[in-house]
Parts: structure tokens; sequence; C-alpha cells
């Protein structure tokens, strides 16, 4: 399993994870939801306590991905398999992305 930080504008609206199965789920964290002056971070995963789940990695966050030979380069420089979404999500989002949104990884303790 892994699992990172979804932040919207620096401040951290939910977590998203992928199990070892494939699958993934997305959840905002209570206090997101419950804050009115905090938006949604995407108008397909609006503000709410049920947690997304999905078969494939959710289209808003597949978006946030390079392509192209673009993604040739980060993949061959950080040695990541071309179809780890989620370990090139985690890799390039982290600070290289068009919008407010930011994904950064939660290390295992």
């Amino acid at each position: 399993m892994r699992s990172a930080k979804v932040l919207f504008r620096g401040e951290q609206a939910g977590i998203l994870v992928q199990h070892d199965t494939g699958t993934f789920e997305f959840q905002y964290h209570k206090e997101w939801v419950e804050d009115r002056s905090k938006p949604a971070i995407s108008l397909t995963l609006p503000k709410t306590t049920e947690v997304y789940r999905s078969s494939y990695l959710f289209p808003f966050f597949y978006n946030m991905l390079p392509e192209g030979s673009n993604k040739q380069v980060v993949c061959h420089l950080n040695r990541i398999d071309r179809d780890d979404y989620f370990g090139l999500l985690l890799t390039v989002a982290k600070s290289d992305t068009i919008g407010a949104v930011t994904i950064i990884k939660i290390e295992k303790q």
C-alpha cells in the first residue's frame, strides 16, 4: 500500500491511497469537508465524508501526469515503470503542478 497527502494551496485536504491490489481510494479530511470556505479539489470529487473508490487512478489525478516524451524522460531519470501512475504522480506532483493541488508521499513508519 502506498499513500499520499493531497494538498490544496499547501493545506492538507485529504489522503490518496493505492492498495496492493492496485485499487485506489481518496478521502477528504473531515475538517476540510466541514469547513464551508474550503473548496472541493475537483468538480469530479465533490466534498463528502464518504470514501471515493476506484479500480484505476482517478481521472483528476491521472490528468496531473506528464505525457509523451516528457513522461518518458521523467520515468527514465527516476527509474519509474511507465505504467506506475501512482509512482509517477508521487514524483512529479509534489512540486511541478499547474493548479493548486500538490501530492506528497506519506513515508511508512
